[in-house]
Formats: structure tokens, sequence, C-alpha cells
């Protein structure tokens, strides 16, 4: 059972900054990749960045240049790191593990406030 618990989320004002944490545990023998997702009220869900494990890094082109993707390997937990943050960004922030399998977090709240 592949466990992943998100942290960081909440309220900021636009040009403000959050950081979000996933800790991935369980058993996971190889992680292929993890990033987060997001979905905004009446949206879908769409993807905000992926690290892989030879840590290359992608994002949608709304967030480049504003987040940041970052690994720990040894801990099983990924970052985002988001600057500059626009109302735009408001929306429910999912982690997701891809291994054998793919694994999602519960989600956590990012409200940016104009």
């Amino acid at each position: 059972q592949v466990r992943l618990v998100e942290s960081g989320g909440g309220l900021v004002q636009a040009g403000g900054s959050l950081r979000l944490s996933c800790a991935a545990s369980g058993s996971i023998f190889k992680i292929n990749a993890m990033g987060w997702y997001r979905q905004a009220p009446g949206k879908q869900r769409e993807l905000v960045a992926v690290i892989t494990s030879g840590a290359s890094t992608n994002y949608v082109d709304s967030v480049k240049g504003r987040f940041t993707i970052s690994r720990d390997n040894a801990k099983n937990t990924v970052y985002l790191q988001m600057n500059s943050l626009k109302p735009e960004d408001t929306a429910v922030y999912y982690c997701y593990l891809r291994a054998a399998l793919s694994y999602w977090g519960q989600g956590t709240q990012v409200t940016v406030s104009s």
C-alpha cells in the first residue's frame, strides 16, 4: 500500500509564495516520476509539474518561471515551490507518483486572493 501525504496549501495574496510537499510511504520498488496536478472548480485536472527519476522536469506553460519542482529521493518526497502566485492558480493541488502503478494524494487547497 502506497500513501501520499501532502502539505503546504493555504490562502495567500497574489504575488505571494507557497511551498507544497508530498511524502510517499509504503511499498515502493521504483519511482519513475512524481509530480503535481491541479483542478480548479469547473475545470479538468491538469498537469502542473513533473520530475522523473532522472531529475528531468516539465511544467505547464502557465507556471513556467514561477513554479519549481524538486525531489528528495532519500525521503521519497517531492516539493513544489510556487512564487508570484496568481488568482488563476487557485485550485486543489494533487500529488502524483508513478511507479509500476500510479498513485494520488488526497489534495491540498491553494487559494490566491487578488
